[in-house]
């Protein structure tokens, strides 16, 4: 198995120097994240912003024959002043699967860094679930390039490689053989697959613990079902959403002592909404939210914009998603559960019309 360590050179998304007292999560199943210089506060914001937003992989369920497509863009905000953007396209069909992300730093945090990234995932579905095979991400500013680079199969990490290489520390914990397999990698981990007939997005999408390997680290993220709340974006899908407490484990790859870890470990206010991609069982998330130490940090969906395709073999199309009237506001989630309006973009099948990371150690 090939593979290598890195050095964390102040990097946000991809990691920290061993002098950066936080440790950035990645979040590239959304938008791949750019990198700021050491020591900024705004940096260390942005890290927290994105610890948890690749969420759930879905358990294996009911194998259901339907296609559908999403694009999305999103936002990045800390204490309301945007830091980022990115975008999210999402393919998926009867036997495979293709995530891709790119993103760039914005508004403020381009005075720290003009970077930018790129990011894929790619995979089989089995039994109505995203079995993932190869998953890359490259990013990018004026001063290095951070790689990562994973082949799996069947769950099981094959290769990887990880540059720049991790330092060398006496209190890292190692990641063995046994941490490599039965994981998937960060953007597959944001695919959540809803088991049964019924309406996916329910309760049942947040009973998640997924295993995650990001070519560095080795983590679960555990969600726990919060409430039913209603989304709607500036442009694309309005309707249902379930909210989901999200919790970081660590268990390989880390220092342990250092303050941004323990901060992720003991956070309990992140929370994701998750909203359907039309034609699929799956649910991705529309909404991302958690306190950081300059404010709240929101990765929110301005589009969300998916499309049912007809399943191989099926005799009739799709139903046409009702489009949104432009310029609608993109943060309009309510604080009750309500009925669908039905003015979606995304139609969910055989349900009703609904809907880097890497904790661098």
């Amino acid at each position: 198995m090939s593979h290598s360590t890195r050095r964390f050179a102040g990097s946000g998304v991809k990691g920290c120097d061993a002098r950066d007292p936080v440790s950035g999560v990645e979040v590239v199943a959304v938008v791949a994240l750019p990198k700021w210089r050491k020591g900024s506060r705004v940096g260390v914001a942005v890290a927290f912003v994105f610890t948890a937003t690749a969420a759930l992989l879905a358990d294996a369920g009911t194998v259901t024959a339907a296609q559908g497509r999403l694009q999305a863009e999103y936002v990045a905000t800390v204490a309301g002043v945007q830091v980022g953007h990115g975008n999210w396209f999402v393919d998926i069909s009867d036997s495979t699967y293709t995530a891709m992300a790119s993103g760039a730093t914005a508004g403020v945090l381009t005075i720290f860094s003009g970077a930018h990234g790129t990011g894929s995932a790619q995979g089989t579905i089995a039994d109505g679930h995203p079995v993932p095979q190869s998953y890359n991400t490259t990013i990018m500013d004026n001063r290095q390039v951070d790689a990562v680079r994973i082949a799996l199969a069947n769950g099981n990490v094959t290769t990887y490689s990880a540059e720049p290489p991790l330092v060398p520390r006496p209190d890292r914990v190692p990641v063995t053989d046994a941490d490599r397999r039965g994981v998937v990698d960060p953007m597959t981990s944001a695919l959540t697959h809803v088991d049964g007939n019924g309406d996916p997005v329910s309760p049942e999408a947040c009973q998640r613990k997924i295993a995650v390997f990001d070519g560095r680290i080795r983590y679960d993220l555990t969600s726990r079902f919060k409430r039913m709340d209603v989304v709607k974006a500036e442009r694309g899908y309005a309707g249902p959403a379930v909210v989901c407490a999200l919790y970081f484990t660590p268990l390989a790859g880390h220092v342990p002592n250092r303050s941004g870890i323990r901060y992720l470990i003991e956070l309990r206010d992140a929370e994701v909404w998750l909203a359907p991609i039309a034609g699929t069982r799956m649910l991705v998330p529309f909404r991302f939210s958690m306190p950081t130490p300059l404010g709240e940090g929101i990765l929110l969906a301005r589009q969300f914009i998916s499309v049912a395709e007809p399943a191989q073999g099926a005799a009739a199309p799709a139903a046409k998603p009702r489009a949104l009237a432009a310029g609608s506001s993109g943060d309009k989630t309510s604080p009750k559960a309500k009925s669908s309006t039905s003015a979606s973009t995304s139609t969910s099948a055989g349900a009703s019309a609904n809907t880097s990371t890497s904790a661098k150690p």
